[in-house]
């Protein structure tokens, strides 16, 4: 890559990181790499103008980006680089208005750009942008409206495969965020539903949808069929849920990510996987179209069965043995998939996200 074409990458990175709300010492990080070392004063302006001022986009968090002006000042400070004195204005500007508004700093959610680069040397840098509004600390027990590493690296799985989910009804389990929505939809799957066990979870991932220019299907009613831009959101408890409960769904795919963390839900997880990939497995033959489409995506792809996708990180081998052990008994497969159907990296820009800790799982039923 040429040295202006490779600069002009790491300040989109740069970019997107501010974007995506990464940590400040990712963003940091990223900023010394694209001035070479240092935060120098070209890449001080490309942050004014690209990141904070108005051609930045998105929601403009005031603490976030007080903390991020704040690091980027200190380090060129540190490193006897010039401060441009815009960035100082900027700083300022910020710190007023965080405490003229002091709601600002009670607020409970973070609205995040997460921009997926396009995995070929087209003109299209990003390929897909999900806009979500997300929970600013995972660990205050607002983890249904965080972002995981799971859910990324399901995400990237299907935009790496996209055959395999266009014209399929896929059914996702604990869709907390909406992300692995926004990225199936983008892929032409032919139904999206979207589920999950908390009410206010439940709340935040329509109004994610609704972000993203997706409209959400209302109980009882139902969007004209040339409306392509659809989901479903619908509050599913593992524990209370019966066969009846899911006689209208039929999905060809059913998918989850960070789902396995409790030893205590596990087996009513798998009961539901069970129950779903039992309905799939009745719905006929209407797939037979798309076979073709799928052939050249992994084989698996391309039969009638339905599938599971499960995305995790195994936090504790307890609770991951105590799941392989009820699937096992559940007469279910499970198939650790990560290194023959890994999927493409298109979130090089998030620092954060460690790929390297996430198992994808293919559930099937036992014939």
């Amino acid at each position: 890559m040429a040295p202006a074409a490779a600069e002009q990458e790491l300040l989109l990175h740069l970019k997107l990181a501010f974007l995506a709300r990464e940590p400040p010492a990712c963003v940091l990080s990223l900023a010394r790499k694209a001035g070479g070392g240092s935060v120098t004063p070209h890449v001080q302006n490309f942050i004014l103008e690209s990141c904070t001022g108005n051609n930045a986009g998105g929601d403009q968090n005031c603490s976030y980006v007080t903390t991020i002006l704040k690091r980027i000042i200190a380090e060129a400070e540190l490193s006897s680089d010039i401060v441009i004195d815009g960035l100082y204005e900027e700083f300022g500007q910020f710190m007023s208005s965080k405490s003229n508004n002091s709601s600002l700093n009670r607020t409970e959610k973070i609205y995040k750009e997460i921009s997926f680069i396009s995995p070929t040397n087209d003109n299209k840098r990003v390929s897909l942008v999900a806009r979500l509004s997300c929970s600013i600390n995972m660990l205050e027990g607002d983890t249904g409206c965080s972002l995981w590493p799971s859910g990324l690296f399901l995400s990237e799985f299907i935009l790496s495969y996209p055959k395999i989910f266009s014209r399929k009804c896929c059914f996702e389990l604990g869709s907390g965020v909406g992300l692995v929505g926004v990225c199936l939809n983008y892929v032409s799957a032919s139904k999206v539903i979207l589920t999950d066990g908390d009410a206010s979870t439940l709340e935040n991932m329509k109004g994610n949808m609704e972000m993203n220019n997706l409209c959400v299907e209302q109980e009882g009613s139902q969007l004209p069929e040339e409306n392509k831009n659809k989901v479903q959101c619908k509050y599913l408890s593992w524990e209370e849920t019966s066969e009846s409960d899911l006689w209208d769904c039929r999905p060809d795919l059913v998918l989850g990510a960070d789902i396995i963390y409790d030893p205590v839900c596990v087996p009513h997880l798998i009961r539901v996987l069970s129950m779903l990939l039992r309905r799939g497995n009745n719905r006929g033959t209407n797939n037979v179209a798309n076979k073709e489409e799928t052939s050249n995506e992994f084989s698996s792809a391309a039969t009638e069965v339905p599938v599971a996708y499960i995305a995790t990180v195994i936090r504790n081998a307890e609770t991951f043995n105590c799941f392989d052990k009820a699937a096992a008994d559940a007469k279910l497969s499970v198939v650790n998939i990560t290194n023959s159907e890994a999927p493409l990296s298109l979130l090089p820009y998030m620092l954060s996200y460690d790929r390297s800790s996430v198992q994808l799982l293919k559930i099937t039923l036992l014939s």
